[in-house]
């Protein structure tokens, strides 16, 4: 146990839990070159936990290993840990309770004899007082500390016998109607737990959880080593970087944003969503222009533009902050916008900019400026490190 909490010592043995939100904290390790992987969480609270393997990058020059989203995989390991002890659970919980409350009889049973001994010896005390000689001072002196004695002794293991009886009632009463219940609800009772508690179940039933990359097959390979020796094999799904779950074409994206926005917006939006011209290279104006004449679709015309709605840029420069923030606004639901599809340009309007939703969230924004924000922005130099 001492030895696993030497997190910077021997990168492949096994380390202790910290807390924090992942679940397999210091028991993940790489399957391709055996060091243990670390956790890594979002910079923003609710972000998603990642396990990495860092690989040669501490010692310089090195490249990072592989590594592997931790929400999914805590829940796959979790169904395990269900599914390994939900036959046996509440049984164990059953001999638990009747252990503990054998272990109790047996304490009760020998502060029992306890007792009756000493209230033996404080009447053996009390005879032996009362049949001395009250000349002899010295003698009852001595027999009337020992009589106190063994009546301290009694008082002493009755106050012991007392508080074993309290704390025997204070444990709640095994209904084992509510365990059987319980048994067909056992990932309730899971999530009712906080982070360190789950921590400390996984540890004393899984030894480790060696992670490898099936490329193929799009998924993570985890084997988990079980602490009775055997072995359990689990896949998980990954994410699917880049484009969308069911990408549109090309032609499709021009027929619903074509005219709406000018070619320049076009392929910009045709790049974030990684789609290639039909020769193979990134979107041009150029090339948006020559598909839209051939779909013989109109070029924007700003006179023609019924809404009066503007850009995410144009927003920034109207309220005079981050393009980050008036996207933040938006995701928040405090400045209305709308996409015509994914990825495509926000269209935001302008009627909406002088909304008092939008004034407090602007004004919150600024609010959270450094003292020195107007000196940063001024500052045009580029400083590097070291100089």
């Amino acid at each position: 146990m001492l030895l696993e909490n030497a997190h910077m010592q021997k990168l492949a043995d096994r380390k202790s839990a910290r807390g924090g939100r992942a679940l397999l904290t210091g028991l993940v390790r790489c399957g391709r070159c055996g060091r243990m992987m670390r956790v890594f969480y979002g910079s923003r609270a609710g972000h998603a936990h990642r396990y990495q393997c860092r690989g040669t990058t501490d010692t310089g020059g090195g490249k990072m290993c592989i590594g592997a989203g931790g929400v999914r995989l805590d829940r796959a390991v979790a169904e395990q840990l269900l599914q390994a002890v939900s036959g046996h659970a509440i049984e164990a919980a059953i001999q638990a309770e009747e252990r503990a409350r054998a272990a109790d009889d047996d304490v009760r049973l020998a502060l029992q004899k306890e007792l009756e001994s000493a209230r033996y010896e404080a009447s053996l005390a009390a005879r032996r007082y009362e049949l001395v000689d009250p000349a002899k001072r010295l003698v009852a002196r001595e027999l009337e500390g020992r009589w106190n004695t063994a009546l301290e002794r009694v008082a002493q293991v009755e106050g012991r016998l007392k508080h074993l009886e309290a704390r025997t009632q204070q444990r709640p009463f095994l209904n084992r109607k509510s365990l059987l219940d319980l048994a067909h609800d056992l990932p309730s009772a899971w999530n009712a737990g906080d982070a360190r508690t789950q921590q400390r179940l996984t540890r004393i039933l899984v030894q480790e959880v060696v992670i490898e990359h099936d490329t193929k097959a799009n998924q993570v390979v985890a084997l988990i080593h079980w602490a009775g020796g055997r072995h359990s094999e689990v896949r998980v799904a990954k994410m699917r970087s880049g484009g969308f779950p069911n990408q549109p074409s090309a032609v499709e994206v021009m027929r619903k944003l074509g005219g709406r926005w000018p070619d320049r917006e076009l392929a910009v939006t045709f790049n974030r969503m990684r789609s290639k011209a039909p020769d193979g290279k990134t979107w041009t104006t150029t090339r948006v222009r020559d598909l839209r004449e051939r779909l013989r679709i109109a070029a924007f015309d700003p006179a023609a533009v019924t809404e009066e709605t503007i850009s995410v840029d144009e927003t920034a420069a109207r309220l005079k902050i981050c393009v980050g923030s008036v996207k933040r606004l938006i995701r928040d639901g405090v400045l209305p916008a709308k996409q015509l599809m994914p990825a495509a340009p926000w269209q935001v309007p302008v009627a909406a900019l002088g909304s008092e939703a939008v004034k407090i969230g602007v004004r919150a924004i600024i609010e959270r400026r450094p003292r020195n924000f107007d000196v940063l922005q001024e500052n045009k130099s580029l400083r590097l490190p070291g100089f």
